[in-house]
């Protein structure tokens, strides 16, 4: 038990102290009030500057978190009268309703809304090609794709045949709506959906999926300048090209929520927070892994609420921790540890359910931390072992092997002084008063002695 709570206290404090600095340095970065904070990314407008641009830029899941942020900036670019909303995307896709509650608000905005799928190397897949085709304008850059848009099941779970097509015609009906109502290619957008294709920026452009691809920024402000678009309130031309544009930042509160969402992070919590528990539970009154791990487990099953979970491969971690304790009990020799960590490995690669890259648990978090689990239990069951095998040296258990002197003549009973107490003893062979005895075991208050190969001398 000792080992538990040694580990609890040199573990699970840095983990906490480490929260801690992540938080501040996240808090810090320009935000410490948790606020949104617009920064000018052309410096101070001039006289002349009277149109403003706001941009966004996002870069992950599509999560309650993007929509919360998305919402937030364009209802921020409406209360600055701003010529238009740029949003920057780079997503995977994600969750389903945080993709239709963007759609909603894209669609309810004031100011025209620009996506912009960028930088080099991004892309808008899954639910990022609903929000691109949403847009007013839709914009690439160089280097980019969109498509594979065909729905999966989040949150864990296996969706039956029927719901699998059920599902798969809402989505391929949401999209042929967006796609028809901003006059983008209505076939392509739906077998993005229904056959998962994809398509770099210079073949959209082809088949009308956006409008204009764009080496940068200002070569998107430029491009734009002077085209008319309907919002919600009316049509309105854009004057872009000499606007100041006014960058809006993630706050600090969105940064957390937003990195807790990434599938290492959450798999590290998880098992902390798995472990913290254990310990607690292990080793009552440590407090501090019981807290850590509570903390860890509810902030894991946030992350988890973005990701396709596969409960196969979580059972399978967490009979793996069942396997690791177990090894502590039972001398299986090793067996159990090897399965723990076969189980551990496998569980973790199937644990994230899915084919985008992104959104699966890196082999080089998995293997470390398989072996760092394994390494952990295997050092706890040899510390029990030796601690199994020492000498008892505390109750009447410490006697045995232990030396003293033969008060009367033992034949075949007597007394002995040992440890300074008088103790009855029994011997197999006669001792003569005076001798060092040994004592060989116990039996209720009498012990069972033999000649000693020591020198008889004084009293101990």
């Amino acid at each position: 038990m000792s080992v538990f709570r040694w580990v609890g206290s040199v573990v699970f404090m840095p983990v906490l102290v480490l929260s801690a600095a992540l938080i501040f340095s996240i808090l810090s970065d320009h935000d410490p009030l948790f606020q949104s904070r617009a920064v000018l990314a052309d410096g101070p407008k001039t006289a002349s500057e009277t149109a403003t641009v706001t941009v966004a830029t996002y870069e992950g899941v599509i999560n309650p978190v993007a929509a919360e942020y998305l919402a937030q900036v364009i209802a921020d670019a409406a209360k600055d009268h701003a010529q238009a909303l740029v949003i920057q995307l780079d997503t995977p896709g994600g969750l389903d309703t945080s993709m239709r509650l963007i759609i909603k608000e894209m669609s309810a905005s004031e100011v025209p809304v620009i996506v912009y799928v960028s930088p080099v190397g991004a892309r808008a897949a899954s639910a990022g090609v609903f929000i691109t085709l949403a847009a007013h304008i839709a914009a690439m850059a160089p280097g980019t794709n969109i498509g594979a848009a065909h729905p999966v099941a989040m949150g864990g779970g296996e969706m039956d045949k029927e719901m699998k097509k059920k599902v798969e015609n809402d989505a391929a009906a949401y999209i042929r709506s967006i796609a028809e109502k901003h006059g983008r290619n209505v076939q392509w957008a739906e077998d993005a959906v229904r056959q998962s294709v994809s398509a770099t920026e210079t073949e959209a452009l082809k088949l009308k999926i956006i409008d204009l691809v764009a080496d940068d920024l200002n070569a998107l402000l430029a491009a734009v300048d002077g085209r008319t678009v309907e919002t919600a309130t009316g049509k309105h031309t854009l004057q872009t090209k000499s606007a100041g544009v006014k960058k809006i930042p993630m706050t600090g509160r969105m940064k957390i929520l937003n990195a807790l969402s990434d599938p290492n992070i959450a798999y590290i919590l998880m098992l902390l927070g798995i472990y913290g528990l254990i310990f607690e539970l292990s080793n009552p009154g440590a407090i501090l892994p019981g807290v850590v791990g509570a903390i860890c487990i509810i902030l894991a099953f946030y992350s988890f609420q973005t990701l396709p979970i596969n409960y196969a491969g979580l059972l399978l971690i967490l009979a793996a921790v069942i396997m690791f304790i177990a090894e502590i009990k039972v001398p299986s020799y090793g067996l159990l540890t090897v399965g723990g960590v076969v189980s551990m490995v496998l569980g973790s690669l199937m644990l994230i359910k899915t084919d985008i890259p992104s959104m699966q648990i890196s082999l080089w978090v998995i293997l470390p931390t398989a072996v760092a689990t394994a390494g952990f239990f295997v050092l706890v069951v040899e510390m029990a072992w030796k601690t199994h095998k020492r000498k008892t040296v505390a109750g009447i258990e410490g006697f045995i092997g232990a030396s003293g002197i033969a008060r009367t003549e033992i034949n075949p009973r007597g007394q002995i002084l040992i440890q300074g107490e008088i103790w009855d003893s029994v011997s197999p062979e006669p001792i003569r008063e005076g001798e060092t005895v040994e004592v060989t075991g116990i039996e209720g208050l009498k012990l069972h002695v033999k000649r000693s190969q020591k020198s008889s001398g004084g009293h101990s």
